[in-house]
């Protein structure tokens, strides 16, 4: 007899403090299991193959492929635990194949003006503060925009960074990626240094006290939403009519450096992909690129014949 919710509160705790999985990763798992539950019966003596086979008819016909995708992942997880923990004799999920199409969705980048615009509008609130709070709350956007930049990190590791995580004597950033995976970035600007430099010595004492690298106004973690109003806020002021999200910021960074001919492997090492696959998908940005440039710019469109 298997008591679904017993199990699932038990496997999230699992992955929350044994694991170490983020909170993002835990909310998913949550999320995906929660509703898996509502779809069986909260007390089965076994999950067969056929009540599975209808939660995924079903998941099929009410999200997305993507989506799908992530809610099977998390449910064969926690199968593979159940079984490993010898809670059931068998993994279910393994007599299931579950391989369908997903459509392949190129990274939105954001134009290289649309950014030096983003950052003269934070830059100029900067200047313009007129009270210490307002100076306070200025210098850390600006070096929010500037990390998201110059790093290419996500949003969510950004906004948990910890104080000691940047060492801004020899310009490093240590972050903890998906999965509790480990990658130290390099920042070489030495402008966006000496920004990060004298905003850490503004707010040591708030650091100090937190523990964080950003912070709100209530001293607390900066939140992922409160940098998505960032980056709207900027993106209005600036007369910049593009959805600009701070993932695109990654994506961006990606996309020029393989302009730049960065080697991909040392992309996919600052991205913190596992794999190499995840990361080429900007050479087919780039590779857009190329071909919008050469069919505009190439001069043997300016040769006419048959006139």
């Amino acid at each position: 007899m298997i008591e679904l919710d017993k199990e699932i509160t038990i496997y999230l705790n699992y992955c929350k403090y044994q694991k170490k999985l983020s909170k993002d990763t835990v909310k998913a798992y949550t999320i995906d299991l929660k509703q898996f539950q509502r779809h069986i019966s909260p007390v089965a003596s076994c999950i067969a193959k056929p009540e599975i086979t209808c939660y995924i008819t079903h998941l099929h016909k009410t999200y997305q492929p993507k989506t799908v995708k992530r809610k099977l992942a998390s449910l064969k997880a926690f199968f593979s635990h159940l079984e490993f923990e010898e809670i059931i004799p068998d993994d279910p999920m393994r007599k299931i194949k579950t391989k369908f199409q997903e459509p392949q969705e190129l990274p939105r980048t954001i134009p290289l003006k649309a950014i030096k615009k983003i950052l003269a509008v934070a830059y100029r609130r900067l200047e313009q503060a007129h009270t210490p709070y307002g100076f306070q709350v200025a210098h850390r956007d600006v070096a929010v925009v500037e990390l998201l930049f110059a790093t290419g990190m996500r949003v969510s590791e950004l906004c948990s960074l910890n104080a000691d995580d940047v060492n801004l004597s020899d310009g490093s950033i240590r972050i903890m990626g998906k999965g509790s995976k480990e990658r130290v970035l390099q920042i070489g600007n030495r402008e966006v240094l000496a920004l990060l430099r004298h905003y850490r010595n503004t707010h040591l004492a708030v650091m100090n006290e937190t523990g964080y690298f950003f912070v709100n106004r209530l001293q607390l973690r900066l939140s992922e939403q409160s940098v998505r109003t960032l980056i709207r806020r900027f993106c209005a002021e600036a007369g910049i009519s593009l959805h600009i999200t701070p993932h695109m910021f990654r994506h961006s960074f990606a996309t020029l450096l393989l302009e730049e001919d960065v080697d991909i492997r040392y992309i996919q090492r600052m991205l913190g992909h596992s794999s190499i696959q995840t990361t080429q998908i900007y050479t087919q940005v780039t590779a857009q690129k190329q071909r919008k440039i050469l069919a505009s710019k190439h001069p043997r469109n300016k040769f006419v014949f048959n006139e």
